[in-house]
């Protein structure tokens, strides 16, 4: 049977990417689309997921969600990562996309898992805050939801430590507070962070071969990349760039792909540690735990890199000759 996902997102090159691979796998039924904040504005995230669904055919709805987190001041799209249009600045036809749904996002997620009680998977490669809004305005959906994918944090396995600063993820210092609303609600959370998604890297042969085997999906990504390796040139000395997003799309096709800790997480919401991620594993009580009473969650700490790059070619390739 396949696994009923709502996809939450800010799209986004990579977010892109993990997309269409959720669309093409055989192991997912994408049902949902729910935009957030982050590598682009609201407008534009909606644009670029209006725009993939028409132009690959997707079924998924979309609806719009947060333009802002919940507490802290929102930060800059990251153009300088994706681009202005949020798809690495290639060409999307002007005119208006329509077909978005009029429930806001967190709505969408409460009314869809209320739908199908035990059977949706969230999975997250943005900001937190539609998931956190959904889980605020109704507690009851944590019980409902069958697992929560979350794709950001770092926990120091591999030496990955953050991308924003020494020890905060993208992701979860663009919200800090949804994220740490996210990782202690009582629902079963796997995050795939940075201690796995920088351990996997698409190289530009990779992307080539993508290009040429590839005949529905090939080209566009080919396209929409050419940014996004630039910056992972320019900043990193990297020959091709990391596999984040795409990697929380595979752990939910073949988590056994993954090696995983189990914990409480939190997540630190000010100060210079902000959006820092901290996993408490054992069971030992402390005199000041703020870890004690929330629920066990699982951290991705080792990963079959390249397995996870086998999956992703032979998932668009199998698709496209279809």
């Amino acid at each position: 049977m396949k696994r009923k996902v709502i996809f939450d997102t800010d799209p986004g090159i990579d977010d892109s990417m993990a997309m269409l691979l959720a669309h093409a796998s055989s192991e997912i039924e994408l049902m949902g689309i729910t935009t957030v904040f982050g590598n682009a504005t609201i407008e534009n995230a909606t644009r670029n997921a209006l725009y993939l669904k028409q132009r690959f055919g997707l079924t998924a709805d979309v609806a719009m969600g947060a333009d802002t987190p919940l507490v802290v001041a929102a930060g800059e799209p990251t153009t300088f990562v994706h681009g202005l249009n949020g798809l690495g600045d290639i060409d999307i036809p002007a005119g208006e996309y329509h077909g978005i749904d009029k429930r806001a996002a967190h709505d969408y997620i409460i009314d869809s898992v209320k739908a199908h009680p035990g059977e949706i998977t969230l999975i997250a490669v943005g900001r937190l805050t539609n998931l956190a809004l959904a889980v605020e305005k109704d507690p009851s959906i944590a019980g409902l939801v069958k697992e929560v994918i979350v794709m950001g944090g770092a926990f120091g396995h591999n030496g990955h430590t953050g991308n924003v600063t020494p020890f905060a993820e993208a992701n979860i210092i663009g919200d800090p507070h949804a994220a740490d609303r996210v990782m202690t609600a009582d629902w079963p959370v796997t995050v795939v962070g940075l201690d796995v998604t920088q351990q996997t890297v698409m190289t530009g042969e990779y992307i080539d071969r993508l290009r040429l085997d590839s005949a529905r999906y090939g080209e566009f990504i080919y396209r929409i990349t050419r940014f996004y390796a630039d910056f992972h040139q320019r900043e990193m000395g990297m020959e091709g760039f990391y596999v984040h997003d795409s990697s929380a799309i595979v752990y939910a096709i073949a988590p056994e792909l993954f090696d995983v800790k189990v914990g409480a997480i939190r997540v630190i919401t000010e100060g210079p540690a902000i959006g820092h991620t901290l996993l408490k594993e054992g069971g030992k009580r402390y005199p000041i735990d703020e870890w004690s009473r929330k629920p066990k969650q699982r951290v991705c700490v080792q990963v079959d890199h390249q397995g996870v790059l086998d999956l992703y070619m032979a998932t668009m390739v199998e698709k496209a000759t279809v």
